[in-house]
């Protein structure tokens, strides 16, 4: 079944809607440029003038260009060296905004019994904190270190990549008691596409072409709760 737009901004394909939410158990969201409007580590790097060349990586990993996310991940930390851990409160804080349609997306989802999971490349800062906003059951991202109050350029852990997304989808399903074709997964970045190829309906919102192309349904304008024109509550 071929990609069709079924109205202005929003693509569908491999299915027929309207599915219903109630059939789905859990729903599994990408943080940065998903949830919420910005990629947190492009930010924390405008404090130390290094943003355009943090942003240039981003951009290329998300899109696809670099297929290996933790080597791109620990390049971009790295150039995070030095920055006051205050600073990521004044980007929470100033520069941080939810995406529009999130709120009622998630609300909608835990209103039809659906299990909420945030799984973030990003840093647990921003990740727990979304979390908390959206009212949403768990969270999992990267832990960014911190010592005398700076960032050493390094993240504690193993790191949140494509494979370990897919993963705590895969968890959450399993304790959840359901197939993986109960679950939701909603990204716009190449290291999403794991965790959006397992699950039963993927959603591409104002993604990259890569991720556009294979998902089943693509956002293209409007916000997050345009996936309930698709799957209805």
């Amino acid at each position: 079944m071929s990609a069709r737009e079924i109205t202005p901004g929003l693509v569908i394909q491999r299915f027929e809607p309207p599915l219903n939410l109630c059939d789905f158990k859990a729903i599994a969201f990408d943080m940065d440029s998903t949830l919420i409007s910005i990629e947190c580590i492009d930010e924390i790097a405008d404090v130390v003038g290094k943003k355009a060349e943090v942003a240039a990586i981003t951009e290329a990993a998300m899109r696809g260009e670099i297929t290996d996310f933790q080597d791109s991940l620990r390049r971009r930390v790295a150039l995070l060296k030095g920055v006051p851990a205050a600073s990521l409160n004044e980007v929470y804080e100033s520069r941080l905004r939810i995406n529009p349609g999130a709120h009622a997306l998630i609300d909608a989802a835990k209103a039809a019994g659906l299990q909420t999971l945030l799984v973030s490349g990003g840093f647990t800062f921003f990740a727990d904190r979304v979390k908390d906003t959206l009212g949403m059951h768990e969270a999992h991202s990267n832990v960014l270190e911190v010592q005398d109050g700076l960032l050493t350029g390094h993240v504690l852990g193993p790191i949140v990549d494509g494979e370990a997304k897919k993963q705590h989808l895969l968890n959450l399903c399993a304790r959840v008691g359901c197939a993986p074709s109960q679950a939701i997964a909603v990204g716009d970045g190449a290291n999403d596409l794991l965790m959006m190829g397992v699950a039963g309906l993927s959603v591409a919102y104002h993604a990259k072409p890569k991720v556009r192309e294979q998902a089943m349904v693509a956002i293209n304008s409007g916000g997050l709760d345009r996936v309930l024109e698709v799957v209805t509550p």
